[in-house]
């Protein structure tokens, strides 16, 4: 499986970034195809360094060339677009081979 992690800083109207998120942006995330496996963080977010994010998600594929058509299909590109409608906090998306162990 492949997994996407996202990690959305905090955002300048955090109310309104969480409106937006759950009545918009996830709708919209999951129409993207091949999409398996969808969370997000409930309540705070909290970092054992650094700075923490406000939010953080996990989309899962099941692999690494799912998740890149998945992002080429239009609702995937739909998704990536809506980013700049309410991330104010910047986002940071990284990739990953899941391993069981």
């Amino acid at each position: 499986m492949t997994h996407l992690l996202v990690q959305y800083g905090v955002p300048v109207d955090p109310a309104a970034f969480d409106r937006y998120y759950r009545e918009t942006h996830v709708p919209l995330a999951k129409t993207i195809p091949g999409l398996r496996e969808y969370t997000i963080s409930d309540g705070p977010v909290s970092a054992l360094s650094g700075t923490a994010p406000h939010l953080v998600a996990l989309l899962v594929f099941d692999s690494a060339d799912a998740l890149q058509a998945a992002f080429a299909s239009a609702e995937g590109q739909a998704t990536a677009a809506d980013l700049v409608n309410f991330a104010t906090g910047g986002v940071t998306m990284v990739a990953y081979q899941a391993l069981a162990v």
